[in-house]
């Protein structure tokens, strides 16, 4: 039995229907927004201050793997009830949020794992998703495009330690835009329409790679095509790539590269 913790984003559902496709045996917690697997007879909708009550649920169920999976957002803490595991996980909870989401996921880790609770990577049944180190379109980037790619690499390497920085754009060498907490569409919307850029996905560095890895998809490669980007890149194994064939006839269409590094 593996207990999903599912949230927003079209990644929550692909890896639910590769769960059934498997026929393992699950049950769902429903952090969605809008309770979007409330259809689904093995759903159950609890809040994040209900510890007692999740991890009763998950011993009940006789689970001793978790994964997450989607985009859980941060709660809006002074309007939680809690109950009595609530209270005494919680504190630890809001002082992770101060560091951001990924380290209110860390810190619901820790908890997990004080009741003996083990949390498996987000694409443990779904290893396809995540590709390999290559170029995987017809257009490659260019000498000027590789030169870019590595002065956002090195950006990533010595400043990435900000909890939301998980994305950026670089041209002719220089980083020209990076992501906020509002997140990457964001980001490519206060672009120009022909920016000539490159977008860069890579994990948070303080980032749990078991959950909320760098996600593209086709919608990702639409603004791509609307911003005028030349190409995106990724790192190995560390992604989560959705819609892959019809991205890459996308992406060869439309002339931008996919490198994988």
């Amino acid at each position: 039995m593996i207990g999903l913790f599912l949230g927003d984003t079209d990644f929550s559902e692909v890896v639910l229907k590769k769960i059934k496709k498997l026929k393992k045996n699950y049950f769902v917690i429903d952090f969605s927004k809008n309770n979007k697997f409330k259809k689904d007879k093995n759903s159950y909708r609890i809040s994040i201050g209900k510890f007692g009550k999740i991890i009763d649920l998950i011993k009940e169920k006789k689970s001793k793997k978790v994964l997450f999976a989607g985009k859980i957002a941060k709660p809006k803490f002074s309007t939680l009830r809690l109950d009595f595991k609530g209270i005494y996980y919680m504190p630890s909870v809001i002082k992770a949020a101060k560091l951001g989401d990924a380290a209110i996921i860390k810190a619901i880790i820790q908890i997990l794992k004080n009741e003996n609770i083990k949390v498996i990577s987000s694409i443990f049944y779904n290893p396809e998703l995540a590709l390999n180190r290559g170029n995987y379109t017809k257009v490659k980037p260019t000498q000027i495009d590789r030169n870019s790619i590595k002065k956002g690499i090195s950006f990533f390497n010595k400043f990435n330690n900000l909890d939301h920085v998980q994305a950026l754009i670089v041209k002719d060498g220089k980083v020209i835009s990076k992501e906020d907490n509002r997140g990457t569409k964001k980001m490519l919307s206060n672009l120009k329409k022909s920016s000539g850029g490159i977008l860069i996905k890579f994990p948070k560095k303080k980032q749990d790679l078991r959950m909320d890895l760098p996600t593209v998809g086709l919608n990702t490669f639409k603004d791509c095509k609307k911003f005028g980007l030349k190409g995106i890149v990724l790192k190995s194994k560390k992604n989560i790539f959705l819609d892959k064939l019809k991205c890459i006839n996308f992406a060869n269409r439309n002339r931008i590269f996919i490198k994988i590094i």
